[in-house]
This record gives C-alpha cells, sequence and structure tokens, in this order.
C-alpha cells in the first residue's frame, strides 16, 4: 500500500510525533502524552490535523436532489450554510461510509454547491461511488481532497483561539457560528471554510485549508494559542476523546456488514422523503423486521465496573454465554474507569443490564449504559 502524508507532516516532525499509519496515511499518533493531550482538549484545547480525510465538491442544478439518491438523509432539507450527519449506503443497507454534507451558497441561480467530507480510508471509495451515482443528474462530482489541508481545534478556548487569528469585523461571524454550520470568514490573512463541528465531545473548529497555506496556519494557530494551553494532539487522543463522546469510528463501530438501526443511527436514515436512494428498500425492510431495536444486535455502551479495560474484539458474555462483541474499548482519562462500545444480542442491551466482557480468559462485570459516556457543560 502507497504511505500518504499531509501537508503538515514535517511540522509533527519537528514536534517530535510519533508516527501510525490510518487510513493509508501516515498520521500523527501522539506528540508527547496522549493522556496530556486528551486533556488538553477537555480543559483547554487541541490542534489536530485531519488532512487525510476527504474533500468532495457537489455542484449542480441536481446536487440537492442527486444527494437524496445517494445518500440515505435528506441533504435537499439542508439549509445554506448548515451541515447534515449522514451514511452512504451499499444497495442491502450496509454502511460503505459516515460522513458530513455542508450545503454552501449557490455560485449562481439554480445551481446548488455541497462539500463532502468522508473518512480517510473511504475517500476514494466514496468520491468514486458518487461519480457513479450521478449518472442520470445534472451534477459535477468534484474530488478536492488530493489538494486540500484540514485542521481542527478542538477545546474549551476553541473560539478564542479563532478570534486572534480573525479580523475585528468579523469576530461575529465566530461566535455566531452554530453547531453543524459553516461559513467563509478571513483566518490569518486568508478567505477560508470554517466549520463549527468535531468529534472530540467538545465545541470546536475545522478549518479548509489548501495545502500550500495548511503549514503557515498551523504554525499560527499554535502561536496564538501558546499561551491559553492549545497544544497539537494525535490520533490516540482523538480516539479516546470519540469514545469518551459515544462517536462511531468506522471500522470499528461501522462497516458494510452493519446497518444503521443496529448501530444507532436510525434516525440518519429518512425513509419518508419522496425521492428513492440507493439501500432504501432494504433499510425499510431491516426497519420493519426490527433488526437493531427487537431482534439481532444493537451497538450500546458498556461501563467498566474494575479497572481492567476492554479492547476492541473482545467477546462479551453472559453468564458464560456469548452474546456480543467489543468495537472499541480503552480506560476513560475524564471519567476515570474503563468504557467501551460493543454490539450486544437485544435482549441483553438495556441500560442496566450487566454483562461480562472476557479480558483474555478472565471475565470481567461490565454494566451497559446509554451513549454518550461524557457530555460538556455548555
Amino acid at each position: 500500500m502507497t504511505e500518504n502524508y499531509t501537508a503538515l507532516y514535517d511540522q509533527h516532525k519537528k514536534a517530535g510525533a510519533s508516527f501510525t499509519d490510518f487510513g493509508g496515511w501516515q498520521m500523527p499518533l501522539k506528540y508527547e502524552s496522549e493522556l496530556a493531550e486528551h486533556h488538553a482538549v477537555r480543559n483547554a484545547g487541541g490542534l489536530f490535523d485531519l488532512s487525510h480525510m476527504g474533500e468532495v465538491w457537489v455542484t449542480g442544478p441536481d446536487a440537492a436532489a442527486f444527494l437524496d439518491y445517494a445518500l440515505a438523509g435528506k441533504l435537499s432539507a439542508v439549509a445554506v450554510g448548515k451541515a447534515k450527519y449522514s451514511l452512504i449506503c451499499d444497495a442491502d443497507g450496509g454502511i460503505i461510509d459516515d460522513l458530513i454534507s455542508y450545503r454552501r451558497p449557490s455560485p449562481e441561480e439554480g445551481v446548488d454547491k455541497y462539500l463532502v467530507v468522508p473518512n480517510a480510508g473511504n475517500a476514494a471509495v466514496v468520491a468514486k461511488e458518487l461519480l457513479e451515482r450521478s449518472a442520470n443528474f445534472d451534477v459535477t462530482v468534484e474530488d478536492a481532497s488530493a489538494e486540500t489541508s484540514l485542521i481542527a481545534v478542538q477545546g474549551p478556548i476553541s473560539e478564542a483561539i479563532l478570534l486572534k487569528l480573525v479580523p475585528a469585523e468579523q469576530h461575529a461571524l465566530v461566535r455566531e457560528l452554530k453547531y453543524y454550520a459553516a461559513v467563509e470568514m478571513e483566518i490569518n490573512g486568508q478567505d477560508l471554510l470554517v466549520a463549527r463541528t468535531g468529534y472530540t465531545g467538545e465545541d470546536g473548529f475545522e478549518i479548509y485549508v489548501p495545502n500550500e497555506d495548511a503549514a503557515g496556519l498551523w504554525e499560527a494557530l499554535l502561536e496564538v494559542g501558546a499561551g491559553h494551553g492549545l497544544i497539537p494532539a494525535g490520533l490516540a487522543a482523538r480516539d479516546s476523546l470519540r469514545l469518551e463522546a459515544g462517536m462511531p469510528l468506522y471500522g470499528n463501530e461501522l462497516s458494510r456488514h452493519v446497518n444503521a438501526y443496529a448501530a444507532g443511527l436510525g434516525p440518519v436514515v429518512s425513509l419518508a422523503k419522496e425521492s428513492d436512494f440507493v439501500g432504501k428498500e432494504a433499510l425499510a425492510a431491516i426497519k420493519a423486521a426490527g433488526v437493531g431495536s427487537t431482534i439481532g444486535q444493537k451497538l450500546v455502551g458498556l461501563k467498566g465496573t474494575g479497572r481492567r479495560a476492554a479492547r476492541a474484539h473482545y467477546p462479551v458474555l453472559k453468564d458464560g454465554t456469548l452474546v456480543g462483541e467489543v468495537t472499541s474499548g480503552q480506560p476513560s482519562p475524564t471519567l476515570g474507569y474503563p468504557v467501551a462500545m460493543a454490539y450486544v444480542e437485544v435482549e441483553f442491551a438495556e441500560p442496566g443490564t450487566f454483562v461480562e466482557v472476557d479480558l483474555r480468559g478472565k471475565p470481567e462485570r461490565f454494566e451497559v449504559v446509554a451513549l454518550p459516556f461524557y457530555k460538556r457543560q455548555k
């Protein structure tokens, strides 16, 4: 497999990052301490390189109708400037990827424009799938992933940090930007697209920037944030943060072998929209059968009653009988006890149910709890 490097690779090397492969990309796992990076995001701020994510622009008179067909959600109902979390599914209802789509201002009358952001390892697959599904629509599908970097500022101080790089006359754009919305603003002297989204459970912003300008923006953010506790953070902290926030990771909680209802993402699927969409018939049948709600398996949170943590692929047992499998798990730095997500048989998915996780031959007691494990104080 070809190794990919983001435009910020040299910045990470200079900062002493340890690297790991993620979706074919060499990404910083941590810089000094993943625990320190985790706590920085919860209490101050963390700076993340998300340039491995994809950016696919969908533009044209049929853009809204096309995305209604290509994705499980109703993208035509998204207001300009807002965003929607959705799924792109197989014909059998399996999840190809979970993604965020931003509706941008129309470039001209009668033309709609969206930015679709797939996950790192799926970016090329999603771009190809969207192109193939667009055959009968008047749209242009442009994969801009290779020339686009994405930098995220996450944590309680993220708004204050961004304000230091935005001209005073645009401060209201930052302060008034709602969650799951995006706007163009001037940052560090450049007009850039900024979204108020994230994957950590904290307030934060994601900034789309051309590759050639990414290093300058990264350094500027670190410089203005240095006195406020902002530090670079890697994939290890991002994983522990998203787990505490109960957010699924593709390849762990989500895959082509999982459907939206089992994953607890039923509300993301719009069976009521007028148009047909890829996977609609299969998903309607799954919902009618009750898969993920009354039969089959369901994604749940697990809270450890001891000190030992569950890990991905560990068996979940009930009275010695296999009833599920852990998808993600580790000690929670914020909460102080082990947490995990797992698929378990529906009859054991009710919060308050106790199960055991086989920790390499030794059963450990866990309690089924509602997700997320952690919610920030707003």
